[in-house]
């Protein structure tokens, strides 16, 4: 089985996640099914329906975090430096725009580019590991090649 690599913060979201799942929302939502058993018929109880629709994602989502922690590789960027790897956050300029931005390289599971966390199967990812401070890269994206430069390298 591949294993996942996680940063310890996404590892511990994610447990988190889980926790909730099964400590608020699962008892929730078969408390709900009971309620919406009690008004009748089955077929056309809407509330039911729902009910059963949304314990449907809740198992789904538990099982995939179990899944996804079950084979997480836990990697502590603190421990790390150099050139850019999983964990390393990262500031680069568009070289056309002149706009900075700072990414974390992350595990998929935990990846969010609205936040900074940029997952690391991602073309702009696989385009900066084993680059450092000052190097310049080009990355093909949906809207064509954008060029940048590494401004900072930083394992927090």
């Amino acid at each position: 089985m591949e294993k996942i690599p996680l940063t310890r913060l996404g590892a511990e979201l994610l447990e988190t996640e889980m926790k909730n799942l099964k400590s608020i929302e699962r008892p929730a939502v078969i408390k709900a099914i009971a309620e919406a058993r009690e008004l009748g018929d089955l077929k056309e109880n809407a509330e039911y329906h729902s009910a059963r629709e949304k314990q449907g994602f809740i198992e789904g989502r538990i099982k995939e975090l179990e899944s996804v922690l079950g084979r997480a590789e836990i990697i502590d960027p603190t421990n790390l430096s150099g050139t850019v790897k999983f964990g390393a956050t990262i500031t680069l300029v568009d070289e056309d725009t002149d706009e900075e931005n700072t990414y974390q390289i992350v595990g998929e599971p935990e990846a969010d580019i609205e936040k900074g966390k940029l997952n690391i199967r991602s073309p702009l990812a696989r385009s900066l590991i084993g680059k450092e401070e000052g190097d310049s890269i080009d990355v093909r994206t949906p809207g064509g090649i954008k060029s940048y430069e590494i401004i900072s390298v930083n394992f927090k």
